[in-house]
């Protein structure tokens, strides 16, 4: 039998080599300056443009709107002219390389350090449970919502969506914001601010933000204290770093917003509550799965309990708030929180009046008040709406009222029925009280 070598692609001789500038400041790849003498077309952004040597002969594109320079680069491949694209860091984190591979042109790509692998190096912190998402060219709540809901996020911002305004969003979370500017240049800065010191900052274009879970307890007298002063290079703050082991510590399977090991709908014996007062894990099951959280993702509890709801959907990577009135369920809440080691946020207060000032949300879960609950919450217009209702004379009324503000309704009652030992060792069916469980999604 004739054994076939492996055989590794290689980029064809049209292809367009896409060079990334190392954002750590390092010199450029050694690959560059054979690719840039050969070249006929050379595209990128001015301060690229101007950072390495153009051979003279060479048509150049500089970057605003995209559609151009595709044009000219399928012109060039067409051609078979040698075009070489500059970038920032690696194309291929949140870069260029999607959008020309979209536009079917043949890469080659030669990376280099990025600038959120630059930003945890100048602080001296690991990064291989962090999550990368980017504020760049879409709605940047999401990112706000992942920085609520993970303990060590990088976020690649854009102007008007940048620290000061992530930072707004994260007044009320026990985040630390470590910014990073100008990276790789002489004039590079990297600051250590609360969330509410980043909003009175103005800051340079581009910069990375990178959002770590404050160690300190929230509700501590010392829970938004943070250093403004600059941070050495290859140095942070001492307490920056998320503390392996506490709530919201790196996930031991390196996935930070992955599905719990340990699953869901987990039984009402994995929470702390009193007077059985939490969802049963039945009903939760259904919930969760309504409420659809994930990584950028704002859900709402009110009426929160035990936060059983609020608690796994944060282990599903939403953000979550958990509405409560009375401060012993509130504590019992946060121990919670702690044992399955994810942020929940505590709102302390009675609904709705608890909710006027809250972020907008992307589902909300009502597991007690009444309609003026249902009408503070609708009156929000968020996505999906979920409660659960134990008296058959308040469904009517909340199917009215959801449909009423615009929201299809579908509703299920659920009927559990566990097993259970008797002496002699018969099994019997205990039955759980039926909870109607009413879903309004936003047309």
């Amino acid at each position: 039998m004739t054994r076939m070598a492996a055989v590794t692609p290689v980029a064809p001789a049209t292809a367009v080599t896409v060079v990334g500038l190392d954002a750590a400041g390092a010199p450029p790849h050694p690959a560059l300056a054979p690719v840039l003498a050969t070249a006929g077309l050379v595209v990128g952004a001015t301060r690229h443009l101007a950072a390495v040597p153009i051979p003279a002969g060479a048509d150049t594109v500089t970057l605003g709107p995209l559609a151009p320079a595709l044009r000219r680069l399928a012109e060039a491949v067409a051609a078979g002219v040698p075009a070489v694209v500059l970038a920032s860091g690696d194309p291929g984190l949140f870069g260029i390389v999607r959008r020309l591979r979209e536009a079917g042109l043949p890469l080659r790509v030669v990376p280099a350090v990025s600038s959120v692998a630059a930003a945890f190096a100048r602080a001296g912190l690991p990064w291989d449970g962090a999550a990368v998402v980017t504020a760049h060219g879409r709605d940047p709540r999401a990112a706000v919502n992942a920085c609520r809901a993970l303990p060590l996020v990088a976020v690649l911002t854009a102007p008007g969506a940048g620290a000061a305004e992530l930072g707004a969003g994260l007044i009320g979370w026990s985040r630390r914001l470590l910014v990073a500017e100008h990276l790789g240049t002489a004039a590079e800065r990297i600051r250590a601010v609360t969330p509410e010191q980043a909003t009175a900052e103005t800051w340079a274009d581009p910069h990375v933000l990178l959002s770590l879970a404050d160690p300190v307890p929230a509700g501590s007298a010392h829970a938004d204290a943070a250093p403004a002063d600059p941070v050495p290079a290859g140095l942070a703050p001492a307490d920056a770093a998320p503390k392996r082991g506490a709530a919201g510590g790196m996930r031991a399977d390196n996935q930070p917003a992955a599905a719990p090991a340990g699953g869901w709908a987990l039984p009402e014996t994995r929470y702390a509550h009193r007077d059985s007062m939490i969802t049963k894990s039945e009903v939760r099951a259904l919930v969760v799965a309504r409420l659809r959280p994930r990584l950028g993702r704002l859900i709402w509890d009110i009426g929160a309990g035990s936060g059983s709801v609020g608690i796994e959907c944060a282990l599903l990577g939403a953000a979550v708030l958990a509405v409560e009135k009375d401060p012993e369920a509130g504590a019992t809440i946060q121990v919670n929180a702690a044992a399955h080691a994810v942020h929940v946020r505590l709102v302390a207060g009675h609904a709705p009046a608890a909710l006027a000032d809250l972020p907008e949300p992307d589902a909300v879960f009502i597991g007690g008040g009444g309609v003026d609950v249902l009408t503070a919450v609708v009156a929000r217009q968020p996505e999906r709406v979920v409660l659960t209702l134990a008296a058959l004379d308040r469904v009517a009324p909340a199917v009215g009222l959801l449909r009423a503000a615009g929201y299809t309704v579908e509703g299920s009652q659920l009927s559990a029925a566990r097993l259970a030992d008797l002496p002699g060792g018969s099994i019997r069916l205990a039955a759980t009280n039926p909870v109607v469980v009413l879903t309004g999604e936003r047309q």
